[in-house]
């Protein structure tokens, strides 16, 4: 028999929100604390007990609540952060939604003492569901305190879904952790059990914010992070971006804020892999610490309840912004200096997010190594020999060609020829090579080791990519047009991106509402699957509004032959040879990593070489 419609009870209903907004003990801590940034504390104080389940507590010196106020702050949709519906496109606040503190109450023993003069002060206190609180007069400093007890108390089906205490309380370690990061002018503590865990102090000055980065992130990271600070017309990025050599095996160290609230959106982690993406080792993960600021009007945060998930009204502009910022500031350090200096500054041009992007849809996926050694040729009129046999053959270096000599012992030094100081350059000037594969040079700081396969296949890699750009890129006809399935999703929005897609080279039609007709292709597509690629160039065009794919398998193949065509081990080099390459590192984008990621160089300080040694004790 069917049931009759009617309207819940308080208590269900607010049970049924705390189920989306309040997912654990974690989720309670995220929510009172960003009440207390948003009533404007400058400290914060949180005490956990049983990893949440028993208490928590939330102390802050922030505006406080007035008293005829107290009981609309635990009733559903209620707020002092929005006013009308205009005011959900200029969010300015975390917490806007009115849902958090009358779901907290339905599942817990809950208490809200709070004042807006120093010693007057009123509180309230439920269980379970109220619509009446008592009030009552409490001294109380300027601020607000709420007490969260017995969290799921009536709800025992939640509690078994709770993790053992030290989880829950690593996980409320790691909500204040993201909080702090972006909240540098508040003070924050932690304890457990009675007992103090973390303690962030208030920071105002750049080198505090370091200290407490290191404190939040390591000081690993901070050692191996590279400021940046970008802006537009409309955005502004800054924080930290880790180095490509500070890689990580996961994506554990990566915070990203719009308007100072964490987000997880698929849009800008793209945007930061695309940034990372021919730096990286294999399958390694950047790090990074990043604040990004948009108008509210531009970026919906009211997505889910949980107000991780956004939404940007110019999502191509904003990725392009993201992208082409954190490539160019990773691109602008010069091998050999040192990052920890003043933010590295984008200046964010629009023409990148409304030029079509030549490489867009330009890929190979594998080529004969004839076919690549011809391009390379065609590429190179230098005739930069391609080492396919263990013959010695000629080398190129900076300007100048060398014949390479024989196979030679083990250690060769010399004495660098050179009238410059060591300040004039960063890597130094070469003294000697070892088991010709290394180049040892020194420099200010101490001894510089050179991988010379790895540093020439970067440099080699990133003429390569500029020459390439440098030319327009040639179409092939189809003997046989080529008719491809795709979804009509696809279908749609390749058409759409027909413009961008036929300055890379294709030539397409649609042909119904889920096929595509492909008459020309790229003519370095010629042994790719087309109907493959397509459906990937298709995937990021939905997920990003742009796509990279093409580009990054071009730049694959470029690798290759970068690879194949850098100097190999069991090369003697001459020691202007040497030089030679230590100058073109310093002046190459991303000298410090080879294709592959691996780094290209290292450096031994002088002290460091006393340390080895015990020198000095």
């Amino acid at each position: 028999m069917s049931q009759r419609i009617q309207i819940l009870q308080p208590l269900l209903a607010n049970q049924i929100a705390a189920g989306e907004v309040i997912e654990r003990p974690a989720s309670v801590v995220k929510e009172l604390v960003e009440n207390s940034l948003d009533a404007g504390a400058t400290e914060i104080e949180v005490d956990i007990e049983q990893g949440g389940t028993g208490l928590i507590r939330v102390r802050d010196n922030g505006s406080g609540i007035h008293r005829e106020d107290l009981p609309l702050a635990v009733s559903r949709h209620a707020t002092s952060k929005i006013q009308a519906v205009v005011d959900l496109e200029n969010i300015a606040t975390l917490g806007f939604r009115g849902e958090a503190l009358a779901s907290i109450c339905s599942v817990s023993r809950f208490s809200l003492a709070s004042a807006r003069e120093n010693g007057q002060g009123w509180r309230i206190q439920i269980e379970g569901i109220d619509e009446n609180p008592d009030q009552a007069p409490l001294p109380h400093p300027v601020g607000t305190t709420i007490e969260v007890r017995d969290l799921f108390f009536n709800t025992p089906a939640r509690r078994k879904f709770l993790r053992a205490e030290k989880t829950e309380f690593d996980h409320i370690d790691e909500v204040l952790k993201r909080i702090a990061l972006s909240s540098f002018s508040t003070g924050f503590t932690l304890n457990h059990n009675k007992r103090q865990v973390r303690q962030y102090r208030r920071v105002e000055q750049d080198k505090d914010r370091r200290a407490r980065l290191g404190a939040l992130c390591g000081t690993a990271f901070v050692e191996q992070a590279l400021a940046i600070e970008a802006a537009s017309a409309t955005l502004k990025l800054s924080g930290w971006i880790g180095l490509p050599t500070f890689s990580r095996s996961q994506a554990d160290l990566q915070y990203i804020y719009v308007n100072g609230r964490i987000v997880r959106d698929k849009l800008l982690s793209h945007a930061l892999r695309a940034a990372y993406h021919d730096v990286l080792y294999h399958d390694r993960h950047p790090a990074y610490v990043l604040f990004l600021e948009v108008p509210p009007s531009e970026v919906d945060v009211n997505v889910h309840p949980t107000k991780h998930e956004v939404r940007f009204r110019e999502s191509r502009l904003v990725y392009d912004f993201i992208r082409h910022s954190v490539h160019d500031a990773l691109a602008s350090l010069k091998t050999g200096e040192d990052q920890k200096m003043a933010p590295t500054k984008i200046v964010f041009d629009k023409k990148y997010a409304d030029a079509p992007s030549t490489k867009a849809a330009t890929a190979v996926s594998s080529f004969a190594i004839q076919e690549q050694v011809s391009l390379y040729k065609k590429l190179h009129e230098d005739r930069l020999a391609i080492a396919t046999t263990e013959t010695p053959a000629p080398i190129q270096l900076g300007t100048e060609w060398k014949e390479v000599a024989p196979p030679s012992p083990p250690v060769a030094a010399a004495t660098p020829e050179k009238t410059e100081t060591h300040s004039d350059a960063p890597l130094g000037y070469a003294i000697a090579q070892f088991r010709d594969i290394y180049i040892l040079a020194e420099n200010a700081e101490g001894l510089v080791i050179v991988d010379m396969h790895a540093a020439h296949e970067r440099v080699l890699y990133e003429r390569l990519k500029q020459e390439l750009a440098a030319q327009k890129i040639p179409s092939q006809t189809l003997f046989v047009p080529l008719t491809v399935k795709l979804r009509e999703a696809e279908v749609d929005c390749l058409e759409n991106h027909r413009a961008t897609l036929e300055q890379s080279g294709w030539g397409f039609a649609a042909s119904g509402r889920d096929s595509l007709i492909v008459r020309e292709v790229p003519q370095l597509l010629a042994q790719t699957d087309i109907r493959q690629l397509l459906q990937d160039v298709a995937s990021d065009l939905l997920t990003t509004a742009k796509s990279h794919r093409g580009e990054e398998l071009v730049n694959k193949m470029l690798a290759t032959m970068a690879c194949r065509g850098a100097v190999h081990a069991k090369r003697r080099l001459s020691i202007p040879e040497m030089n030679a390459l230590l100058r073109d590192m310093e002046k190459t984008r991303h000298g410090g990593q080879c294709n592959h990621g691996r780094p290209t160089w290292m450096q031994l300080s002088l002290q460091e070489l006393d340390k080895l040694f015990l020198r000095g004790r």
